[in-house]
This record gives C-alpha cells, sequence and structure tokens, in this order.
C-alpha cells in the first residue's frame, strides 16, 4: 500500500509586514508633522487658529473636575447653565463671525454678489450640521435627565463631538482671519460648564467621576480638529472669507437653536433659561467690546 505523507508546512510570520507597515507609518507621521510646522510657521494666524480651538476645547476638561468632588450639578442648575452657553455661542457667532462677514462684503467691489453667495454659505453651515445630526447615530447629552433617556455610552459621545466640532470649526475660522474679538475666551468659558453638564450625563450612565471627567476632555480635544478645518477653509478662501465665516456662524446657530435651547428651556424652567440665554449674550458683549 501506497502511504500517504502529509507534511506541514510554517505559515510565514506576519510580524515582518506588521513592522514595516509601522515603520512606514512612523515616517509618514514625521514627515507630515514636520510638514505641518513648516507651514504653520509660515502662517502665524493659521497657528493662531488651531492655538485658539485646543484652548477651547481643553476648557471643557476643566469644566468637568467638579464631577470628581461634587457630582451632577442640580437639575435647577442645568437650565440656567445651558441657556448660558446658548447666549455666549449665539453671540459668538454674531460678532465675531456675521459681523466681520458683513462687514467685508460691504467693503467688496460686488457686495450684492457677495453678499448672496454669504448669505447662502450661512444657511449651507446649518444644512451640514442637519445631515450629520440625521446620519450618525447619537443621544441628546443635555437630555438625560429625563426619566427614558438612557442611551449607550457611544451614542453619548457621538453627540459629544457632534457638538463640539463646530465650535472648533468657528474659532479656528474666526482666529485664523483675525476676526475672534474675545471668541476663544468666550467659548473657553462656556465650555466650562458644558464639560461639567457632560461629565454629570456620564455620571448618569454609570460611569466612574474619574472616567467621566476623562471622556469629557477627550471629547471636548475634537474641537481642535473642527479648528484645523476651519484653519485651512480660512488659508484657501482669499476673497470669499466671508463665505467661511458665514459657514462657521451657521453651524454654530444650528447647535444653538437645535440642542441647547430646546434642552434649556423645558416646562418651568423658561425663566431661568432665559436669563442664562441673556447673561451669556452679555458676557460675550462684554468679551467683543474689550477684546
Amino acid at each position: 500500500m501506497t502511504q500517504l505523507v502529509v507534511r506541514h508546512y510554517a505559515r510565514p510570520t506576519a510580524r515582518p509586514r506588521l513592522w514595516a507597515g509601522i515603520v512606514i507609518a512612523t515616517i509618514a507621521i514625521i514627515f507630515g508633522l514636520e510638514q505641518s510646522a513648516q507651514w504653520l510657521a509660515a502662517n502665524p494666524m493659521a497657528a493662531n487658529g488651531l492655538q485658539a480651538s485646543l484652548l477651547a476645547g481643553l476648557a471643557t476638561g476643566l469644566g468637568a473636575i467638579p464631577v470628581l468632588f461634587l457630582r451632577r450639578p442640580q437639575p435647577a442648575l442645568m437650565a440656567p447653565m445651558l441657556g448660558l452657553a446658548g447666549g455666549m455661542m449665539l453671540a459668538a457667532s454674531f460678532f465675531s463671525l456675521l459681523v466681520p462677514a458683513v462687514q467685508t462684503v460691504a467693503a467688496s467691489t460686488a457686495p450684492t454678489a457677495l453678499g448672496l453667495l454669504t448669505a447662502i454659505a450661512f444657511v449651507t453651515g446649518a444644512q451640514l450640521m442637519q445631515q450629520m445630526d440625521r446620519r450618525f447615530p447619537h443621544a441628546h447629552v443635555e437630555r438625560l435627565d429625563e426619566a427614558d433617556a438612557t442611551p449607550r455610552l457611544g451614542l453619548v459621545v457621538a453627540a459629544i463631538a457632534l457638538h463640539n466640532l463646530p465650535e472648533g470649526l468657528a474659532v479656528g475660522v474666526a482666529a485664523a482671519a483675525g476676526a475672534d474679538h474675545g471668541m476663544t475666551l468666550g467659548i473657553a468659558l462656556q465650555n466650562i460648564p458644558e464639560g461639567w453638564i457632560v461629565a454629570s450625563a456620564l455620571l448618569a450612565l454609570g460611569t466612574t467621576p474619574l472616567r467621566a471627567a476623562g471622556i469629557a476632555l477627550a471629547t471636548g480635544l475634537v474641537e481642535p480638529v473642527g479648528g484645523l478645518f476651519g484653519v485651512i477653509a480660512t488659508s484657501i478662501a482669499g476673497a470669499t472669507l466671508p463665505l467661511a465665516l458665514a459657514a462657521a456662524a451657521g453651524a454654530m446657530l444650528w447647535v444653538v437653536g437645535h440642542e441647547l435651547l430646546p434642552a434649556s428651556h423645558k416646562p418651568g424652567r423658561e425663566a431661568a433659561a432665559t436669563a442664562g440665554l441673556a447673561g451669556g449674550f452679555a458676557v460675550m458683549t462684554l468679551l467683543a467690546a474689550v477684546f
């Protein structure tokens, strides 16, 4: 009888390929960082935009610190805190984005045509946020105090990122365009109570205080990502800079109208929420006047 001999061959290991991939990725990252550093050195206003959005994002983590000691804010504070954030964002979109855009349009050689395009860009910015809201699954973080609101942690994190992205975009555009007018400081200030609310929402989902604060900080760092898009848009906008400013303003206004105002103006809390809204707008008015 013929004996069947089966030979086992060792499979080639994938480790060399893995190391080769890591080396290539590392070289690409180093090269990209070097090129980015050179570009930022040649464009100091762009560097200002990235720094501003990073500062605003870090403020979210600063606001999350109280959950390590004070835990969840009292329900009575939620309405004015959300109203304050909405008022500051509303004023920031007006003073630091729309006003400079309108001023640039008025001084242009074709104000009517450029003004029409600027208005379209404003609506487009809001529409883009609306489309992102529909396409990306997320939960409304500010509404977690409702009895039937028990979304998964991943949906909550997605909601925070969706909320922070237009803030970073707006800060990056305004700072890179030289039209900050206190916007960076204002957004950073409103991110502090917002970070507390976000971390508190994560506590309500069962996360530990330390993890809730860490996630709030991490989601705040989405703002520099938006800031990067804003800086790039501003650097290539040229004469169409008002369009970039208006689009960022539209995105900010969408967040205020779709998220913050409905969350703050709940039955029985309208007066406190409106007071917070007016207070936030007043703070941004002061910052715009000073800066």
